[in-house]
């Protein structure tokens, strides 16, 4: 199904094709998702929905066998497949937040501030200044900030989510990648993030898998179902739970299958 959005694209997807060796997981995905929304891929597990969301920055690269066999990927008008794209670059504009929340053995200041310095940020101010932008953008400032140099795994399980959230948020990325981050998490911290994706849309762009459709209801604004490899439907969030065009878009909404 070809998609259509009147918004600003910020990643244009067409007709794409990806196999994992001989195997054709993705079939002629066609979509644009606009700048400054929250867009949702639903759809049952093996769908295509982790799969798609990793080729926007690149990520299934990582895998051997993993490959595009047909169509394109703009980021911004830039097709990321050209041979002079900077892999760590890319992703540094397309961060990405997994499914395990997965701090690393530092502490909360140094998780955060990871990626600036791998950048080359060296300037004591400019860290401290990012730290903070990053943790208050995710919510979690006035939970660490007497905390800052002791090791992340103290956090809970939601919080350690969230400086996730802000290690990938204080790169200042475009688009913010999020792969079932609520799948690990107890209802309160799951409610937390998602209040913090709505409120990230108003400086990036939120792509999210999740399986939860009340989720995607509550925070997306674009909805995308996938099934067997196949974009089945695309639109907005509420046209897609509510008046669903295509049958097996409502047999999945209702329970009937998957």
């Amino acid at each position: 199904m070809v998609s259509e959005s009147t918004e600003t694209a910020a990643v244009r997807i067409e007709n794409l094709r990806f196999a994992y060796g001989e195997k054709q997981v993705l079939h002629d995905v066609t979509m644009d998702i606009p700048a400054r929304q929250v867009t949702a891929f639903i759809g049952p597990s093996g769908c295509g929905k982790s799969t798609l969301i990793r080729c926007i920055n690149r990520i299934n690269d990582r895998i051997p066998s993993a490959r595009v066999t047909q169509g394109s990927i703009l980021v911004h008008g830039i097709d990321i497949h050209r041979p002079d794209i900077h892999l760590q670059e890319l992703r540094r504009r397309v961060g990405m937040v997994f499914q395990k929340y997965n701090p690393f053995a530092k502490s909360i200041y140094e998780n955060v501030v990871y990626g600036l310095r791998i950048a080359g940020v060296k300037k004591k101010s400019d860290l401290d200044a990012a730290a903070e932008n990053a943790l208050r953008s995710a919510a979690l400032w006035d939970e660490v900030k007497d905390r800052l140099h002791t090791s992340a795994f103290g956090l809970s399980g939601g919080q350690q989510q969230r400086l996730c959230i802000a290690r990938v948020i204080a790169t200042e990325p475009d688009i913010v990648l999020m792969d079932e981050p609520c799948a690990a998490l107890d209802p309160l911290a799951t409610l937390k993030i998602e209040e913090l994706i709505t409120s990230l849309k108003e400086k990036f762009t939120i792509v999210i898998v999740t399986h939860n459709m009340s989720q995607a209801t509550r925070c997306s604004d674009r909805t995308a179902f996938m099934y067997l490899g196949n974009l089945v439907e695309y639109g907005p969030t509420m046209q897609i739970f509510e008046k669903p065009r295509e049958k097996q878009t409502e047999a999945y909404i209702t329970g009937s299958f998957g």
